[in-house]
């Protein structure tokens, strides 16, 4: 069996709402949710969460809801914990019903920028591959390279947040955005995983340790999760270059 998990909590201070706002006609949680409905490989979809709307919505799309409790709903709460949560009832639900739990898809409330083929992609990956831990969807940002970095320090200036000996001879590095090769970030679309990564979570590379140690990029473009309203235009872009269409226009 292969079970999805999305998580959203109701509190958010960057964005307050973000997980139910509209775009494109739609709550934004919707769009996890049409992914993983769409993928044929996946056989039931699960949603931790403590936000009544977000119950709503997920139960639309035929859901299992997980009472997402109140210390893993905080702002101080690690996404890491509500994936075990949820994992620990899915693993107790698969032995009662003499279900064998094969593969994981991790979904966000706030990343929509995932489709039924990556996730395909994804479990096809990891299916062919038994030394891969995981397949995660990847953006490549070289604007965002850690060797642009700052950080404020004492007196107020900008100073490097690595220092550049990290990255080889300063007299040799350059500001083209491209100097260091690709920057991949894990955008957040989608994280498939093989459940033993949660047992062993502590295994698993930062910042996302649900990941493990052998991950398996999944090519995205300009996928994103959204933590603020300035990049609401960017996850819309995604959506309509991935062919998904206006509400009112379906």
């Amino acid at each position: 069996m292969i079970a999805a998990i999305m998580i959203g909590r109701e509190g958010s201070t960057g964005f307050p709402g973000k997980n139910i706002f509209p775009v494109l006609g739609r709550p934004l949680c919707a769009y996890p949710l049409m992914a993983a409905g769409d993928a044929p490989s996946i056989d039931r979809i699960y949603v931790s969460t403590d936000s009544a709307a977000i119950k709503k919505i997920s139960e639309n799309f035929g859901a299992v809801i997980i009472d997402r409790p109140a210390y893993l709903a905080s702002k101080e709460a690690l996404g890491e914990d509500a994936y075990v949560h949820a994992y620990e009832i899915i693993k107790e639900e698969c032995i009662a019903n003499g279900e064998s739990l094969e593969l994981l898809v991790l979904l966000m409330a706030n990343a929509p920028t995932v489709s039924a083929e990556i996730l395909e992609e994804g479990i096809r990956v990891l299916r062919d591959q038994p030394e891969t831990d995981s397949a995660v969807t990847v953006s490549c940002y070289n604007m965002w390279s850690p060797l642009r970095a700052r950080q404020i320090v004492d007196g107020g200036h900008l100073q490097p947040f690595v220092p550049f000996e990290t990255f080889g001879d300063p007299k040799t590095l350059n500001c083209d955005r491209d100097s260091q090769g690709d920057v991949l970030f894990a955008d957040m679309g989608v994280s498939i995983i093989r459940p033993q990564n949660l047992d062993n979570m502590e295994d698993g590379l930062l910042p996302q340790k649900w990941m493990g140690q052998n991950i398996w990029p999944l090519e995205n473009y300009g996928g994103l999760d959204v933590d603020y309203d300035y990049q609401m235009p960017q996850a819309e872009f995604w959506l309509k270059r991935n062919g998904i269409k206006p509400y009112e226009d379906c």
